[in-house]
């Protein structure tokens, strides 16, 4: 499925989490303008010109179902810091350098003085951001967890790879139960 189709069951979720005050955490990414802080992959087009999730544009902002309230607007400034931009009672962004949510950032510290020991994930495209950031919870020993139907561009593959780590795959039902 792809990044529209899994909006709804993100949104859900999402309002489950915050239905219970759990933490959230949402991890965004940035591009400058000059290329300067892109994936080698993504650094030419950029540096031609192409605006990709640029601070301060609309297309870096979080979509309207996920923000827990319209009038919300990422402070590139403040994300680009390091630090983590409250956005809700228990609800933060965080930006993220590259692929992976923990590469050069506070999120273990953030997550450890918050008393987190399990993780669930949900977001777009799997087999980048989701999946770095997965492997390097697994690496720092918290308990995973999937959601099946809240992440984009997941395949059979992957969820087989995400199972042999210890990762536990449910859908948003499953997780909306859990929480009741």
């Amino acid at each position: 499925a792809g990044t529209k189709e899994i909006l709804p069951n993100m949104s859900r979720l999402l309002d489950s989490y915050r239905s219970k005050g759990q933490l959230i955490i949402h991890v965004v990414r940035f591009y400058f303008s000059d290329g300067s802080n892109a994936d080698i992959c993504r650094k030419e087009i950029i540096e031609q010109g192409q605006e990709i999730v640029a601070p301060g544009t609309d297309g870096a902002e979080m979509s309207q179902g996920i923000k827990p309230d319209l009038s919300i607007e990422l402070d590139s400034d403040t994300l680009l810091s390091g630090d983590f931009q409250k956005i809700g009672d228990n609800e933060y962004v965080m930006y993220k350098p590259r692929w992976g949510a923990f590469y050069q950032t506070r999120l273990e510290e953030f997550l450890k003085e918050h008393g987190k020991d399990t993780l669930v994930f949900c977001g777009c495209n799997f087999p980048n951001c989701p999946r770095t950031s997965i492997y390097e919870a697994s690496e720092r020993d918290f308990r995973i967890v999937l959601v099946k139907d809240a992440i984009s561009q997941l395949y059979s593959k992957g969820e087989d790879e995400m199972r042999n780590i210890g990762v536990n795959l449910l859908n948003t039902k499953e997780i909306e139960e859990h929480l009741t």
